[in-house]
């Protein structure tokens, strides 16, 4: 039997990043586990926060994955607190869909920050300088695709669609979960896994 992931987000880079790091960490704990990650659903925040929007995607999410496997909203934080809108996105989605394991993640404050916080393991990638570092708080930087945009050489900017993905590929992820947001991340997709592995093993 595979097992799916439907994966909602908020921007078109994490369209592409969302499936490599859920790959990503799936192989390396459960390479038996036969896993198609889908297309990520995208979902401006703005919207999402409204009644019946979250719901209304979660209702696709469930849809491309059959009505089986597992769903995970990854979503910026911005200038909200991830402690508090996290769990009450979580709570409407489990209201919508109770029969699935469900997961809410908030990056605080983007995606990007927990780039930020393995800095140092993508150092001459992309085009970034090959002597960047860690900064103190990466999660409380304000425009993290602003950060990397200036410590890339010849005038090269970020592009959120080709070097997110990229760099999901690339960075270190136990250095990167020393960001408080992307622990939270790895811990929910490795409980998702778990799961499916565990329905995996009974079937």
């Amino acid at each position: 039997m595979t097992f799916k992931i439907g994966c909602i987000v908020e921007g078109d880079g994490e369209v592409g990043a969302v499936p490599v790091l859920i790959r990503r960490i799936a192989s390396d704990l459960y390479p038996e586990l036969p896993l198609i990650v889908e297309r990520p659903i995208r979902a401006p925040r703005n919207l999402v926060v409204k009644a019946d929007e979250l719901e209304r995607r979660i209702e696709l999410a469930v849809q491309k994955i059959s009505g089986k496997g597992a769903i995970i909203i990854i979503l910026d934080s911005d200038n909200d607190c991830p402690a508090e809108l996290g769990p009450a996105l979580l709570n409407r989605a489990l209201q919508t869909r109770s029969d699935l394991p469900i997961a809410v993640v908030l990056a605080k404050c983007e995606f990007e920050a927990w780039f930020l916080a393995a800095a140092q393991s993508i150092r001459g990638q992309r085009g970034l300088n090959e002597d960047i570092d860690t900064p103190k708080d990466p999660e409380t930087i304000r425009d993290a695709k602003g950060w990397l945009s200036k410590r890339m050489e010849n005038s090269k900017t970020y592009s959120e669609t080709r070097d997110q993905p990229a760099f999901a590929a690339l960075f270190d992820i136990e250095q990167a979960r020393k960001a408080d947001s992307f622990d939270k991340c790895y811990r929910d997709i490795v409980r998702l896994l778990e799961e499916l592995q565990t329905v995996n093993k009974q079937e």
